[in-house]
């Protein structure tokens, strides 16, 4: 099962630069995010990173106030975003009404995204998997690198692959 982001539009099979695929995070920041019902509910303010695992752990949402004052965060399992080219915004999987009745944080106090309780009651409210998968352990695992994993290329080769003839 997947846990990344879905992406529809056109602008999903672009063939030239590194979205919609890949993008940095930073580009990402101040995207608009609508509801299911089509509401504009807010904008991502962080891309939050399980840094162990390399995974994008959660959106983070922004939502209400004004100009960031008194705005309600709520962490967005990544999951349950969708980028829609076509509108260049998110869409998220729930309501404008569940999101209004969404657990959320203000910008003082943040919750302990590591803990597992917390973070399981927000992949449930969204209802999603968590990132991590089934096995809560194994988020903390770590994993080794396989050398079948490089596809053709010898480990120790030198011939990496090329983006538009240069070297990567």
């Amino acid at each position: 099962m997947s846990t990344g982001a879905n992406i529809v539009g056109s602008g999903r099979d672009m063939a030239n630069g590194p979205g919609p695929e890949v993008m940095a995070a930073a580009t990402l920041d101040g995207d608009r995010v609508i509801s299911s019902d089509g509401h504009d509910i807010g904008k991502l303010k962080d891309i939050m990173l399980d840094v162990r695992s390399g995974r994008v752990a959660y959106a983070v949402l922004s939502t209400g106030g004004f100009l960031g004052i008194g705005d309600k965060l709520m962490a967005i399992p990544w999951g349950a975003l969708t980028l829609d080219t076509d509108r260049t915004c998110f869409v998220l999987s729930l309501t404008a009404e569940r999101v209004k009745n969404a657990p959320g944080f203000d910008r003082n106090h943040w919750p302990s995204m590591a803990d597992e309780t917390w973070a399981t009651s927000i992949h449930q409210y969204y209802g999603r998997e968590p990132y991590w998968g089934s096995d809560a352990g194994s988020r903390y695992r770590s994993t080794e690198f396989d050398a079948r994993d490089a596809g053709d290329i010898p480990p120790g080769s030198s011939d990496a692959p090329e983006a538009g003839g240069v070297k990567l």
